[in-house]
Parts: structure tokens; C-alpha cells; sequence
């Protein structure tokens, strides 16, 4: 059935209640398993088929048994036909089905624990401890089995009503090895041994209501960690577990550490009790996303859920903290309460980023988070939502194919730093209690954007979808214009493109902005200010100091006027964090889009020289590294800004020092990484001999103390770029030998800074090889891509290795669109750009089409960029005595 904007399943028949048992599991050889699937309907009309999701399963048969006049009927499909390209099964019967309020529908079915990391898949690891008996293994790897069903690949595990809004209960038992572990979104029920040798089987209790999408199980050899809640829910202390298979779960005991705190902070924050009566976060060995919030069963990549107090990068002890918390609020936003249909995807993943800071932001206050949030999450919406190929939050999403797509920048960032914004200026506190009402209303249910904007405008007293109407539905986002004039400013508004040539028909927009006006008089911001209209002015403005976007809460660009910038540059001392890399960013993207200069840009981080703070230093050298990619091929212009970087940075770097103080913040830890990363990058002698000391002291074995964890990346990086062949294979031996869960990640980053074709060819040789995991190939990508030396050497491997590395992509959409997009968009030639556009003209793109837009429009902006630029860049070097 289609409707105006999206093609669903036929409505004839509702699921109820499933019940899903698997056996005959081949741990081996062909990984195939076997299932039966009993589905409690409702036949709502009469019909003579029934028509639901299925993708790479075969249905052996299929039976409808119905009751009539208390005599229950069995009606055997007479025939099962399949369309693959709609990813539907279609049941045919005889004779047509009665209407009935308690049907039940029998298939019998079989399908494969692929290697695609979709659906029901195995894992492959190398074991870090001794093991059961049983454990499938070849002759290098063991595997574990589990589950990845967002958005649509429940159908590739059973068949089922596989859309967000026919929400069903569901049991589940699986047959496994008896000293295996099995776990699911509910507790065990019971566990009975098996007619088959040395089998057990595995049932679960009854879920709640909920989507296809959140139903979950694995099994493997497996261990845990386990803490509980302090608070009681229906009088007890709820157990928090960490699953890993065996030997790793003592890193898994920084998450738990927050787990359990998180689940309590929400069930304040919402005024709900979390749901279910347990909760198990499972880290898993092959994982193309960065975690799942599977209802009870949250399944993650290993470096989102795993740390290692010896041996892990502190910066991963962030990351486990944040996505921990992302996927707990999900267990209220998302699960309890879910989207109506994939087009609201926002209202799962926006929200859940900007409250899973918020609770970050809740347990550890040091960490300056939303500081993190403005140079990270803000800076990165900001640059995907400044093209042409951008698209609504809300987006239509017609069907299954078009779905992984949105899982962006947009739906997450964008989503979220909106909600900081509307949040901000209602207050937190109101705007949550507007969100747990809207929780209330639509539990165990589907909601749209405007149930929870009606939520939020009834606890506010305020016109809320109003406020927020083109935010949500409306490509783009403004960049405020300031004239000044005696005593006031005037203000416009007008859509803003990073390739500045924005049409009159794509500036209609008018926005609700915010204005966080900061003044001497006033340093924390009015609060009351906002306007939606294309142009205002403020009158009667103390001119001494004055700033728009407070602490960079709303989500719009700022153009001051030259002089303006420069007098907010000396007046650092009355910025926060926020407002520095708002400033920056600001400065950075109004470049690019010819609205600003990059001289204007040099001169305004020149003043940055004395920053102590890490969260604005990444964000000037975020610029900096930028403006040095898009200038890289001009010799002169490049050398002059990498002598530019070298000068900024080199007091900040000598002053930090290599040695790490005991009991020293998180912060200073991250600042002396990234400084030392920076300035080995930029020639910085004394850093690059350093590195090649520790690091030989390191990888011979003698002094493992000799690099510490933190500074892994930036020493590895350092001499890779520096060096040879030799040290880039140095580096790939710390890949093949690493113990530490980030190892592989950070190793992989660094074998990306090799400057030869031969080197970058011999990388991506290893990177498409059986020695690296398909869901860390974006890793290599991101790393030729952001590297001047080797990008178009990685171009011209796409295009002569198509046909060999395509299937590997292709397995799973996340994987060839993340390749694709941080691979391909640092390019700054129009050459380049129409190179990429021909290749793929043709040829199959769908679930990485809107991919292709995106680079061809930010190829477009940096080529743009380049031409308008360059030689304006060169004058100021040379006069500021740079080059």
C-alpha cells in the first residue's frame, strides 16, 4: 500500500503478539539456522493474502489458523511468492481469510547468522582468555552471534510487520550450545535441555509493546560485570549488567559505572520509572554503527562500551561515557515512546544526543561538555546543513532503502543542537517537564514531532510549533548579518551556503532565532530576545562590548562586522568556551562562503596564541587544518600556513610538556595530545625527534612506558607522516600485535598519514584485506581523505578497484556511505568534483545517492573557496612574514 509519502505494508492484517523460536543453528560451514514464527493478527479486513517483510530468509510454509463459531480452521498458503526489491513476501491462500480479532499465522522458515552486520550476524574476535568448549571458531578467530534490526533488518532475521508503528509483544526462545550464554531484551525464563546432544533451549519473558526494531538477542562465551540502580523500581534495585565475551569485561567496568547512575538520572528527569526489569549493555566484536538501544539488550561497537584504565586513550573514556547515555535515553525516547514513521527519525536521535550530554554534562561538570558539543556536534551539523544536498530534520522517507541515509548529521547534530536551543531559551527544566508529559501521553505508542511540541507549548505557555515549524521542516539554517550604526545594530537574516551563491528561491526561509544577546551590562545574555522577521533593529546598544548567540545556543552563524570581530577577539577575557568556538567557527565557515576572508580568519586565531583551553584549541586547529587541506596543492600558500600553524602553536605545545602528572584533568590530557599531534603535523623539530625516541623505545619492547596511552595517536601520526616506509610499517605491526581495544582504531588513523602512492596503495591493499574489519573501513577512508598527500590516491583506487572492493561496501548501506562521504569531501577541484559525478553516473547508488550530493556539493564550496581565496591568502602570509 502507498501512501502520499511512503510505502507501508497493506493494512488487511495487524500483528499482536510474536513468538519467535530458533534451532537447528549450524555453528559452522554454512551458518545457517532454522526457525518457526507464530503471529498473533488481527485480520481487519478480508483477504485473500497477507503480505509482510522478509529479505534472505526462505519461507518453507505458511498457515493461518483462525476461529470460527468456536471451531478453529486451518488454511495453508497455497502459494509464496517473493519481491526482493521491496523486501516483501506475499502469502497466498485459497480461500479468503475472515475478518477475526484472534488469528494466529505459522510460518516456518530459514535463514543465515550472516557476516553483514545486519540482522541476525556473527562476529569474529580473537579470544582473550581460556574458553568453553564449544565456542565456534576457525583457525584463527572465535565467533559470537547477535542482533542489528534499526531501521529494517528484523526481516532479515524472521518474518514480521517490520514497520515502526505495528508495535507487538514478542517471546523468543533460541537452541544453543549448552555452555553458551543467551540473551534478549527480557530476562531468561527458563532454560530445558535439549532432545539434541549437549543443546540447551533458551526462553525469555514477554516484552512490552514495542517495534520490530528493538527486539534483540545474542549468544556466545560470554561474562559479565554487574552493578544496580540505587534506586528501587517496583521495590527493587534494578541489576545493570556489562556483557563482553571472555576476558574483557573488567573493561567493561567504567560504563557500568555510569550506567547505573544514568538510568536513575533519567527516571528523575522524566518523572518515569525505566521499564523494563533489567538492563545488560553487550559489546560487541563486529558492529557497523556505534551502539544500538535495543529495548534492555543495548549492543555496542567495543571502543563505544569497552575501556581499559592501563591501556585506553582517555578520549575513549568520553566517548563510552557519552554514547552509554545515548542509548539509555532512547530506552524512554524511542522505545517507550516511538516515531511514527522513519520520516521523525530526529525525535529518537536528536533528542536522545542532546539529553545523553545532558547527563554527561550532569556526572561529570569538568569536562566543560557543552563546550565539546558546540566544536563537535554544532561545528558538524553546521557543515552538512550548508549544502544544497542537505535535507529537512523532518525528511520524507518513502521506503526501507532511503532510511539508513538519514541517520546523519542532520537527524543527530542538527536534531539535537535545535533542542538546545528551544530548550535554552524555555529553560531546561521546563522543557523537560513538557518532555516527560509528552512521555506520559504516548507510552508503549508511536508519536510525531507535533504531539511533542503540543507537550511542550501546554508546560511553557508558549507557541512552540511555532517557534520551531521551519526549523524542523525547512532545509538550512541562517547566518545573521550585523550592521552597526551609533547607539544600535541592525540585524538580517538570510540562509546561508557554504558555496555563497544562495538564490533568491532558497531564501525564503524565516526563522525563529533565538538572539542570546550578551552586553557588558548583561555578560550571561538576554534570555527574553528572539525575532521572525528577515531584518530588526536593536536600538539603544551599550557598544563597549556587545555579542549575539550566548554560549552559541542557538544554531545559526553570525557575521559581525570586521572591526566588531576584531574587538571581540581582544576581548577574550568575556567569552565562554561556547562563544570562542562559535566565534571561530563563524569566522572559519563565513571564508569559505566568501561572506568573510580567510586573512579576517588568520588574523582573528593569530590572537589564540595564549588559549588554555583544549575544547577551543581543537576548534582553531580544526579550522586551521581545513584552510591548510583546501590550499595544500598551491606550495607557497601551503608552506606559508603550515610556518602559520607551526608559530600559533609551538608556545601552547612547549609549555605542556610530554609528561603526564598524576591525578592531572581530563582536559589538560586531551590539550597535550592534540598540541603534540598538531605541531609534529606543522614540522615541529624537537616534537618529531621526541616522537621517533618513544616511539622506538616503545614498539622495540624496551620502555612500553615510553608512549603514553593518550599520546598513541599523535606519536604514531607524527612519525608515520614524517617517515618512510619503514615507520609506516612499524605503525601496521602496532595493528596486527595490539591487545588494547582501541589499538586497531588509533593504529589505522595513523597508517592513513603515508604521503607516497605506492604507501597509500599498499594501505588500502591491507585495509580491504581479511586483516581488517569491514565496520573499520571508514576509519581508513577519514584518514587518506583528510591527508592533502594521499586523498587522490585513494580516488584513484576506488575507481580502478570498484568492482573488487563494491560487495564488501555494499554489505551494509552505513559502511559505503561513511567510506564514501569522509573518503571524498575534502577534495577542493571542480576536476576532481566532475571526475567523482561521472564514475557514479549509471551506476546503482541507491542507499549512498544522497552521499554522492553531499560530496559533489562540499567538493564544489572548497573548489570555490580555493579559486576565490588563494592568492588574498598568499599577500597576507607574505605580508605578516609567514611566507
Amino acid at each position: 500500500m502507498a501512501g502520499k509519502d511512503r510505502d507501508v505494508l497493506p493494512d488487511a492484517v495487524k500483528p499482536i503478539h510474536y513468538a519467535i523460536s530458533l534451532y537447528d543453528l549450524e555453528l559452522g560451514g554454512s551458518f545457517s539456522y532454522k526457525g518457526t514464527v507464530k503471529i498473533d493478527t488481527a485480520i481487519q479486513k478480508k483477504t485473500a493474502e497477507i503480505v509482510l517483510n522478509s529479505l534472505e530468509l526462505k519461507l518453507h510454509d505458511a498457515e493461518v489458523f483462525t476461529e470460527h463459531t468456536k471451531t478453529q480452521h486451518a488454511i495453508r498458503a497455497s502459494n509464496i511468492s517473493y519481491d526482493e526489491t521491496s523486501q516483501r513476501v506475499r502469502l497466498e491462500f485459497p480461500t479468503e481469510l475472515p475478518t477475526s480479532s484472534k488469528a494466529i499465522l505459522v510460518i516456518n522458515f530459514s535463514g543465515t547468522m550472516n557476516n553483514k552486520m545486519a540482522g541476525f550476524y556473527r562476529s569474529k574476535y580473537k579470544p582473550a582468555a581460556p574458553h568453553v568448549a564449544s565456542v565456534p571458531r576457525d583457525a584463527e578467530h572465535h565467533y559470537m552471534f547477535s542482533t542489528q534490526f534499526e531501521s529494517c533488518d528484523a526481516r532479515r532475521a524472521f518474518p514480521c510487520f517490520d514497520e515502526p508503528n505495528l508495535k507487538a509483544t514478542f517471546d523468543f526462545d533460541i537452541e544453543i550450545p549448552a555452555d553458551q550464554t543467551a540473551l534478549s531484551n527480557m530476562p531468561e525464563k527458563e532454560t530445558v535441555k535439549s532432545s539434541k546432544d549437549s543443546l540447551k533451549i533458551v526462553s525469555f519473558e514477554r516484552t512490552p509493546v514495542m517495534s520490530t526494531y528493538l527486539l534483540a538477542w545474542a549468544f556466545g562465551d560470554f561474562e559479565y560485570v554487574e552493578d544496580f540502580t540505587k534506586r528501587k523500581y517496583n521495590g527493587v534495585n534494578l541489576p545493570v549488567r556489562v556483557y563482553t565475551t571472555k576476558g574483557l569485561k573488567e573493561q567493561g567496568k567504567f560504563a557500568l559505572q555510569n550506567a547505573h547512575q544514568i538510568v536513575d538520572y533519567f527516571s528523575d528527569v522524566f518523572g518515569i520509572d525505566y521499564p523494563l526489569p533489567k538492563v545488560d549493555l553487550l559489546a560487541v566484536h563486529e558492529f557497523s554503527h556505534g551502539a544500538m538501544e535495543n529495548w534492555g539488550l543495548i549492543t555496542y561497537r567495543t571502543t563505544a562500551v569497552l575501556f581499559d584504565e592501563a591501556k585506553s586513550d582517555a578520549k575513549y573514556k568520553n566517548r563510552v561515557a557519552y554514547v552509554v547515555a545515548h542509548e539509555l535515553a532512547h530506552q524512554w525516547f524511542g522505545n517507550l515512546v516511538t516515531m511514527d514513521w522513519w520520516s521523525e527519525l530526529w525525535l529518537n536521535e536528536g533528542f536522545a544526543t542532546w539529553v545523553g550530554w545532558l547527563a554527561i554534562d550532569h556526572l561529570y561538570p569538568e569536562w566543560n561538555v557543552w563546550a565539546q558539543f558546540v566544536t563537535e556536534s554544532v561545528q558538524s551539523a553546521f557543515q552538512l546543513d550548508s549544502l544544497r544536498g542537505s535535507h529537512p530534520i523532518e525528511v520524507p522517507v518513502k521506503d526501507a532503502l532511503e532510511i539508513d541515509q538519514v541517520f546523519d548529521a542532520i537527524s543527530y547534530l542538527k536534531g539535537s543542537s535545535v533542542i538546545r536551543m528551544l530548550s535554552a531559551y524555555l529553560g531546561v527544566k521546563t522543557f523537560l517537564q513538557g518532555v516527560s508529559n509528552y512521555l506520559k501521553s504516548h507510552a508503549y505508542g508511536n508519536a510525531t514531532t507535533d504531539d511533542l511540541w503540543t507537550a511542550v507549548s501546554q508546560t511553557s505557555k508558549q507557541d512552540v510549533n511555532g517557534f520551531m515549524h521551519n526549523w524542523i521542516k525547512k532545509i538550512g539554517f541562517p547566518v545573521v548579518t550585523v550592521a552597526e550604526e551609533p547607539g544600535q545594530i541592525t540585524i538580517r537574516q538570510s540562509r546561508f551556503l557554504s558555496t555563497g551563491d544562495v538564490k533568491e528561491t532558497e531564501d525564503e526561509t524565516t526563522w525563529w532565532i533565538p538572539l542570546g544577546l550578551k552586553t557588558a551590562s548583561k555578560p550571561t545574555g538576554s534570555a527574553a530576545g528572539a525575532f521572525s522577521s528577515k531584518e530588526e533593529t536593536l536600538r539603544d546598544l551599550d557598544e563597549s562590548f556587545y555579542k549575539l548567540n550566548v554560549n552559541q545556543t542557538g544554531f545559526f552563524r553570525t557575521n559581525y562586522p570586521p572591526q566588531r570581530l576584531a574587538k571581540l577577539g581582544n576581548a577574550r577575557e568575556n567569552l565562554s568556551a561556547e562563544d570562542k568556538i562559535g566565534l571561530i567557527g563563524d569566522a572559519a565557515a563565513l571564508a569559505i562562503a566568501g561572506d568573510g576572508t580567510t586573512a579576517g580568519l588568520l588574523a582573528f586565531v593569530e590572537g589564540f596564541k595564549g588559549e588554555k583551553n583544549y575544547l577551543v584549541w581543537a576548534q582553531v586547529i580544526s579550522a586551521l587544518a581545513n584552510v591548510r587541506s583546501i590550499f595544500s596543492d598551491n606550495e607557497q600558500v601551503s608552506k606559508g600556513l603550515k610556518n602559520f600553524t607551526l608559530q600559533l602553536i609551538s608556545p601552547a605545545t612547549e609549555a605542556i610538556c610530554w609528561e603526564f602528572t598524576p591525578n592531572e584533568d581530563f582536559l589538560t590530557g586531551q590539550l597535550r595530545a592534540l598540541l603534540i599531534s598538531s605541531a609534529g603535523g606543522a614540522g615541529h623539530q624537537s616534537v618529531i625527534s621526541e616522537a621517533r625516541r618513544r616511539f622506538q623505545l616503545y614498539s622495540s619492547g624496551k620502555d612500553q612506558a615510553a608512549v603514553h596511552p593518550n599520546l598513541r595517536l599523535a606519536v604514531f601520526r607524527t612519525i608515520v607522516t614524517e617517515g618512510g616506509a619503514a615507520e609506516y610499517e612499524a605503525v601496521k605491526e602496532q595493528y596486527l600485535k595490539t591487545t588494547a581495544i582501541d589499538g586497531k582504531e588509533i593504529a589505522l588513523q595513523a597508517m592513513g598519514r603515508v604521503d607516497t602512492a605506492e604507501l597509500a596503495n599498499n594501505y588500502l591493499d591491507f585495509l580491504f584485506s581479511d586483516k581488517v574489519a569491514v565496520q573499520d573501513l571508514h576509519s581508513g577512508a577519514a584518514s587518506l581523505g583528510a591527508n592533502s598527500k594521499a586523498r587522490i590516491h585513494l580516488w584513484q583506487y576506488i575507481k580502478t578497484q570498484w568492482d573488487a572492493i563494491h560487495p564488501k561496501l555494499a554489505a551494509n548501506s552505513v559502511v559505503i556511505d561513511r567510506f564514501l562521504k569522509m573518503g571524498l569531501s575534502k577534495f577542493a577541484s571542480h576536476e576532481v568534483g566532475q571526475d567523482i559525478a561521472k564514475f557514479f553516473e549509471g551506476k546503482d547508488n541507491r542507499g549512498y545517492d544522497r552521499t554522492l550530493g553531499v560530496i559533489s556539493d562540499t567538493v564544489r564550496a572548497n573548489a570555490n573557496y580555493k579559486e576565490r581565496d588563494e592568492k588574498l591568502v598568499l599577500e597576507w602570509l607574505q605580508a605578516h612574514g609567514y611566507a
